[in-house]
């Protein structure tokens, strides 16, 4: 799982639960008709705004991207540079014959070993990158909206929560109570909001840059190799992607 993520989630959580204790009772903050409001009016509007098979898939995204390690772009370019070495070795048509568990660069391998010239790879390879991106803004997307609809359910709570207290001011103990019910959906909304839903869609994203800066790489790495570079320009050319400090020099990697 990623590291990251986990503090975050259980630091927040743990915070936000102590000063609950050190300020009052938890069970002040529990009230089952606000979690009603908040979370089934978010889960309704959001399948409104977006088509079922949309929203599952961006749960689904959301869990691999929080149990799965990030991938390292060095590694995208120690592949390159490997695929450069068995071209020069045994020619291009080996290269069609790589076994991967990635479509992206099984479809760039395949590519390769047709002959395909520079133009038709990076047209090829470029398509699949920015669909991957449109499919992608979708899933980020609604955990964005999902972001902007509970805050705004929890002052519609609010609001309920106010009515149902003005219909019985002729009995002013019931005020204080009332009130910190109404105010309760406001609080799960933001906490909803601010603790789970945006950054998610902000995880997401930032997977997103990385997982199109591998495919830019094995773009490249591609095209390298069907200009019959070596592995020293295919390396210099690939690792400009990486910055500086998180870049591995090529003697370190494993190209074997």
């Amino acid at each position: 799982m990623d590291i990251a993520s986990l503090i975050g989630i259980v630091s927040g959580l743990s915070l936000i639960v102590t000063a609950i204790f050190l300020g009052g009772d938890l069970h002040n903050f529990i009230n089952i008709p606000g979690l009603m409001i908040v979370i089934g009016g978010t889960i309704a509007t959001t399948l409104l705004t977006f088509q079922f098979k949309d929203v599952i898939a961006a749960f689904k995204a959301a869990y691999f991207v929080f149990s799965k390690r990030k991938e390292d772009p060095n590694d995208a370019v120690a592949t390159m540079i490997r695929l450069s070495q068995i071209s020069r070795r045994q020619g291009l048509i080996e290269i069609g014959k790589i076994q991967t568990s990635s479509l992206f660069l099984k479809k760039a391998c395949g590519l390769i070993a047709d002959g395909s010239p520079e133009e038709v790879i990076r047209a090829a390879l470029r398509t699949e990158i920015q669909s991957l991106q449109m499919r992608h803004f979708i899933v980020q997307d609604v955990f964005r909206k999902m972001g902007m609809y509970s805050p705004a359910f929890g002052m519609l709570g609010t609001l309920i929560g106010l009515v149902q207290m003005l219909s019985r001011l002729q009995d002013p103990s019931n005020i204080g109570p009332a009130m910190a019910t109404a105010l309760l959906t406001t609080f799960y909304g933001s906490l909803l909001s601010t603790l789970f839903f945006l950054p998610i869609a902000g995880k997401l994203k930032s997977r997103t840059i990385i997982e199109i800066i591998n495919l830019e790489i094995m773009m490249e790495g591609a095209i390298s190799i069907i200009n019959n570079n070596n592995p020293v320009i295919i390396y210099e050319k690939l690792s400009s992607f990486i910055s500086s400090r998180l870049r591995k020099p090529m003697k370190k990697m494993n190209l074997k």
